[in-house]
């Protein structure tokens, strides 16, 4: 695999501290964040594009999502004053593009798809959390927008090792390429 630093962008779900503070599968969070800031490291180094991701909501709470659902989040309100803020280790820098979401996916009402396209994106790589929550939406909203997608699946995990496993072994083969960090550093190198 080779990846063009011209036409690659990563992005970094949802990694925040009100979601990296639970429990994940089949990686700790722990290590998802270590495999992401090495992966941000390299694409920087590469002059690569970096989109760190997160998710959070109005103070009011107007723009979160209110379906009937069977199973209702985890997130009791009001949030932390910290809930969604990146994780240090990331190292985010001004040339860092940042997105906030209000949903599961990354592109539906932000300006996610935007700032690919005008930077000549033609390629994700996806890492984050929660596997088959913000990673799954967001890499099939990429790829109906016709994104070529890695996943870095040692970057990623669930709340629960099966969803992440059919994630991976069910959805993602269908959707893109499924890669290692250590792969990916060097393909992008």
């Amino acid at each position: 695999m080779k990846l063009d630093p011209k036409t690659t962008a990563l992005v970094l779900i949802d990694l925040q501290r009100g979601i990296t503070s639970r429990q994940t599968e089949p990686h700790a969070s722990a290590d998802v964040i270590a495999r992401a800031a090495q992966l941000a490291d390299a694409f920087r180094k590469a002059d690569a594009a970096v989109v760190l991701v997160n998710v959070t909501y109005s103070a009011d709470d107007g723009d979160r999502l209110k379906t009937p659902v069977d199973q209702q989040p985890p997130v009791s309100l009001p949030l932390p004053a910290d809930w969604a803020e990146l994780m240090p280790e990331l190292g985010a820098t001004d040339s860092d593009i940042r997105i906030t979401k209000r949903q599961w996916g990354a592109f539906y009402g932000t300006a996610l798809d935007l700032q690919l396209r005008r930077r000549g994106i033609t390629t994700i790589v996806l890492g984050g959390i929660s596997t088959n929550f913000g990673v799954e939406s967001t890499a099939r909203d990429a790829w109906e927008r016709n994104y070529a997608i890695v996943f870095a699946e040692d970057a990623m995990a669930s709340f629960n090792a099966p969803a992440h496993t059919f994630a991976i072994e069910n959805i993602f083969p269908r959707l893109g390429i499924r890669s290692s960090t250590s792969a990916i550093i060097d393909a992008i190198g």
